[in-house]
């Protein structure tokens, strides 16, 4: 079990506090002004990678301070916690061993003294070769995917990622409850080429289990028992109910209780990516994610790139007052990025108590958001560069286009590169009325339009640019804002790896269906506001 960490009153965190009391650090301006190396202080490598947050609002003695808090925090007696399979999760009695998923023949990982390669392995090697065999099957020209939450954010993001390397059937995905999602997918398939994977852990989630019953109904009116009989495959550890529902054991696999599902992409979850793009560049995706874990577990704190980006998340949400976080990939490929990092990070991190059972005394996960460069210039960008709020921003991009037309991509580079000098240098007063002067604006309505025109800068961001955009690449990548949210889980002094707040809702909604089938008196044990709503819905509905 994790020790209670207490950030406020660490010394490191309260001489931090104190610092900035001060009024230090020096605006980012002044600081690349009094330091012409100052990005070859603040920046880190890694093979295919570069991370660079000179543009965030350090200096010597912040990331002094930083890196002493890491240790006062006790990041790295964590870390080996973490890959020795510890019970971290101490709400739930788990070890946190998604690391294994992706780990090779060579690796050992155990819990409780049971290795647990051996089977990893024997259970990946049978979902790469029913992905081999859903691929090299003429008939099957459509996979739907049928999960939520981590079954369905992690694969769905990766295979829209890696767009240029499929080489199988068209790989959907269905998560909403909403029939009208599993309707527009099926709208454009076959029942007699479509298979389905359902993708639910113990097979008891409503949502996926309601839409795979729609499902099932939809192939047998097409083809008959035959056709559901070889429709379907499952990602779940609860074989017998997924044999209930009809689909045979070799057709099965399963992962163990050590594997969060928003951390589950590595192994039968990434099926559906399996079957996208194949059995060895399904592996190659391991391998980038495996390449992030060596570099996390032996690399020093100070030179280690998931610990450095989460000390300043924690620096820009605990102590510069951060409520939100932007994420924004200059790849059209990553667009589901975003919505991902949010789960990962907002239902890992976004906790009110912490690990000694008390509230805490900090602002946990921030709000996780973003979309694909350039479209978010033309929505929210405003907000940005000008907004009340200072929002942190991570820019991703890549060298190496993405697209068919070179100059396209440069575009692209030139945008990204741009909004991050535009957030840290901005617009004076004075330059926005020489700029005016010089193209002959009256002075009155130049004093009534220069205060708007006006950019602060000082804007924190960090810039991750990739060699390119390929399994490996974004295996990395993944791999190292997993690490980065359990270090910042750590700082903060929560628990990472459970996720009560998603319960309470769950029973609550079967509590309201139950009720909506019963006569209207039914609503007598809720609260006014929702009874009023059941029966204005019962009264439409019928």
């Amino acid at each position: 079990m994790l020790p209670p960490f207490h950030l406020r009153q660490s010394e490191a965190g309260k001489a931090l506090a104190a610092y900035l009391a001060q009024g230090a650090p020096a605006p980012l301006k002044d600081l690349f002004a009094a330091d012409p190396e100052r990005f070859e202080r603040y920046h880190l490598r890694m093979p295919g990678v570069l991370y660079d947050f000179s543009k965030q609002p350090v200096d010597a003695r912040v990331w002094s301070l930083l890196q002493a808090l890491a240790r006062e925090a006790g990041v790295e007696a964590a870390r080996e916690a973490l890959f020795r399979g510890e019970l971290i999760n101490a709400t739930e009695g788990r070890a946190v061993l998604h690391m294994a998923l992706r780990a090779g023949e060579e690796d050992a990982f155990s819990v409780g003294g049971a290795e647990v390669m051996p089977e990893v392995l024997a259970v990946r090697r049978r979902m790469l070769a029913h992905a081999e065999m859903w691929r090299g099957d003429a008939r099957v020209t459509d996979v739907v995917n049928i999960g939520i939450g981590g079954s369905d954010l992690g694969p769905h993001m990766v295979v829209r990622a890696l767009r240029r390397f499929h080489s199988g059937p068209r790989v959907h995905f269905v998560s909403n409850v909403d029939r009208a999602h599993l309707d527009a997918v099926l709208a454009g398939c076959s029942p007699a080429s479509t298979r389905f994977i359902i993708a639910s852990k113990t097979f008891t989630t409503a949502e996926t289990l309601r839409n795979a019953e729609a499902a099932k109904a939809w192939v047998f009116e097409g083809g008959g028992q035959d056709a559901v009989n070889e429709a379907f495959a499952a990602v779940s550890s609860a074989s017998d109910r997924a044999a209930a529902f009809g689909i045979p054991a070799e057709r099965v696999f399963g992962f163990e209780d050590w594997v969060g599902g928003r951390f589950s992409v590595w192994g039968p979850v990434g099926c559906a990516v399996a079957v996208a793009i194949g059995a060895r560049a399904f592996e190659a995706f391991l391998a980038g994610a495996r390449e992030a874990d060596l570099h996390f577990r032996a690399t020093a704190l100070e030179a280690n790139v998931p610990v450095v980006s989460a000390l300043l998340g924690v620096y820009s949400s605990v102590f510069r007052g951060a409520s939100s976080w932007a994420v924004l990939p200059y790849a059209q490929d990553l667009d589901r990025l975003p919505a991902f990092l949010q789960q990962a990070d907002m239902e890992s991190n976004g906790k009110g108590v912490g690990r000694d059972g008390k509230p805490v005394d900090v602002p946990t996960s921030t709000v996780v958001w973003g979309e694909p460069g350039t479209n978010g210039q033309h929505a929210f960008h405003q907000l940005l560069h000008q907004g009340s709020e200072v929002i942190p921003v991570d820019f991703i991009a890549f060298r190496e286009p993405t697209g068919t037309a070179p100059e396209a991509h440069r575009v692209l580079m030139a945008h990204a590169l741009a909004q991050a000098e535009a957030l840290l240098v901005g617009r004076s007063r004075e330059e926005v009325e020489a700029e005016m002067r010089g193209r002959g604006v009256q002075e009155a309505d130049l004093q009534r339009v220069a205060p708007h025109r006006v950019f602060s800068g000082n804007r924190p961001s960090s810039f991750w640019m990739w060699d390119r955009l390929d399994p490996r690449s974004l295996g990395q990548c993944i791999a190292l804002h997993e690490h980065r949210i359990f270090v910042q889980g750590i700082l903060l002094g929560v628990h990472s790896f459970d996720q009560w707040g998603v319960e309470l809702g769950k029973g609550l909604a079967d509590q309201i269906l139950n009720d909506l089938h019963q006569p209207s008196g039914s609503t007598k044990t809720h609260d006014a506001s929702t009874a009023a709503l059941m029966r204005e819905f019962s009264a439409f509905a019928g």
